[in-house]
């Protein structure tokens, strides 16, 4: 009798904890669920409302429409760290958006921080430490000011410099002296300490990759378009340019509900232009999540665009992506996109960058 008692008490345990482990399972694949389906997009901005500058500015009446879009239509608005964070968190997936601004200069504090200040919304802004306080550029009581406002400020090194330009014997020493006296200037004239990086002029190799992970920051910002999940590369985030050419509401709404193409592999993972290839192909294999890949597209920025889809299963396809003309620019994008079985487009580019062409 004691030993049925023992067993019927043994069993009751072994079911309660079978159950455990299944709702603890269930719990984690649904956490697993909500980082798979979460993502967002980031904007990047320089200039506002000055028309000087057209290859760096928006008009006032477009950046207006591009925030009325995302309060309008459920979207909630983070600061670049905020957004990473809630990437890799168990929140569950929203609809959120990045608004980024490069280098600091004084139309942001008097023309655009005022909008983003209109319709509560929050921005990161990236400092270039060397021009602050010069004639086009904020100075250190409107940086201030900025974050009082809610705004997070990254670094951008201290001399915004073609770093490519150096050769590589000195070029990551001298990479990180600059980041560094960046980073003691903010610390000694605001009192903070950025986490968050953006490469000057989206340019980095590896290695300078690397250098920005060894100094402690936690995330890194390019300039190659497209939109960010989890399994995007935390030290090359992708962000949309927005400039007088491309900031079009209508555009800017479709960006926005963009997707991410989603990549197991890449060849190569460099950004530098292989030396005396002035074609590359690019390799991608991609996660096939109900994509029309018969609608597969390319672009290349200055000309036309080649691309084989090598092989496909219902799991993935893999594609070769080469430009159809020499490239002559010193940054040139290698676009792809396709639309999902829902109607939905997803997105990825890829920079090439020449070093060997001067700005």
């Amino acid at each position: 009798m004691k030993e049925a008692v023992w067993y019927s008490v043994y069993l009751f345990m072994l079911t309660a904890m079978l159950s455990c482990r299944g709702k603890a399972q269930m719990a984690q694949d649904h956490t697993a669920l909500h980082r798979s389906e979460k993502r967002f997009v980031c904007f990047l901005y320089h200039r506002f409302g000055d028309a000087r500058f057209p290859s760096t500015n928006v008009s006032l009446n477009d950046f207006e429409s591009h925030l009325r879009y995302l309060a309008d239509n459920g979207f909630t608005v983070l600061t670049l760290s905020d957004a990473m964070a809630y990437l890799y968190s168990d929140e569950p997936a929203k609809k959120v958006a990045v608004i980024t601004i490069d280098d600091g200069y004084r139309s942001f504090s008097e023309r655009g921080l005022p909008m983003l200040t209109k319709y509560n919304l929050h921005a990161t802004l990236f400092i270039n430490t060397e021009t602050v306080g010069a004639a086009d550029y904020m100075n250190w009581a409107q940086l201030e000011s900025a974050i009082a406002s809610g705004i997070e400020i990254g670094n951008h090194t201290h001399s915004h410099a073609y770093f490519l330009n150096e050769a590589p014997a000195t070029r990551y020493r001298s990479f990180e002296q600059d980041i560094r006296k960046s980073q003691d200037t903010i610390r000694d004239r605001l009192g903070i300490e950025p986490a968050i990086f953006a490469f000057p002029y989206g340019e980095f190799d590896e290695q300078m990759k690397e250098v920005v992970r060894e100094i402690g920051f936690d995330y890194a910002a390019a300039q190659n378009s497209g939109v960010v999940y989890a399994g995007t590369d935390r030290y090359q985030i992708p962000r949309f340019p927005m400039t007088e050419a491309l900031a079009d509401p209508a555009q800017f709404a479709e960006k926005a509900s963009m997707r991410p193409l989603r990549i197991i592999r890449q060849t190569p993972g460099n950004t530098v232009l292989p030396g005396g290839e002035p074609r590359p192909e690019l390799s991608l294999t991609i996660h096939n999540e109900g994509l029309q890949t018969r609608q597969l597209q390319c672009f290349v920025q200055g000309g036309g665009c080649e691309l084989k889809i090598v092989s496909e299963t219902t799991d993935e396809v893999s594609i070769t992506v080469r430009a159809a003309n020499d490239l002559t620019r010193r940054r040139t994008l290698y676009t792809i996109t396709v639309p999902d079985s829902s109607g939905s487009w997803h997105w990825y580019s890829h920079l090439w960058i020449n070093n060997e062409v001067v700005n």
